[in-house]
């Protein structure tokens, strides 16, 4: 069983914590520690586990830290590595499929195909956005 991630605090309002892509990168974290563990019990894909691990945590890490930022241009450059962070998870997955199991990686796969379709939909929405500052109407 993987490591348990500390649940949001009791009644936290952080609006991050709606966007559906974000949810599904967080919740893939424990699951990609987990596939990480067991590749690295294989002396060949001990370099696969590391950057597999990697690439899911920068999804979102580059996510939450984009969704920081007032510039949709800066939003959308954020999301864009975010968007490269899943590309390059499906492809350690695709390279670990001969040490986890079909199901699994079918798993991993569906989840990150779900998050690039969401990603390409959100990133064109940001890059033409203009945040307004506080106080304008």
């Amino acid at each position: 069983m993987g490591h348990c991630l500390p649940a949001p605090a009791e009644g936290s309002r952080d609006p991050l914590r709606r966007m559906r892509v974000y949810l599904l990168a967080d919740e893939l974290m424990p699951d990609a520690w987990d596939d990480a563990k067991t590749l690295a019990l294989e002396p060949l894909m001990q370099e696969t586990a590391r950057q597999l691990y990697a690439s899911v945590g920068s999804i979102a890490a580059n996510i939450s830290e984009g969704y920081s930022r007032s510039s949709g241009r800066d939003r959308a450059r954020l999301f864009e590595i975010a968007l490269g962070s899943v590309r390059e998870s499906t492809s350690w997955y695709r390279a670990a499929a001969p040490v986890l199991s079909s199901m699994v990686v079918a798993d991993r796969l569906n989840r990150l195909e779900e998050m690039r379709r969401m990603l390409l939909a959100i990133i064109p929405r940001e890059r033409g956005r203009v945040m307004k500052k506080a106080g304008e109407t």
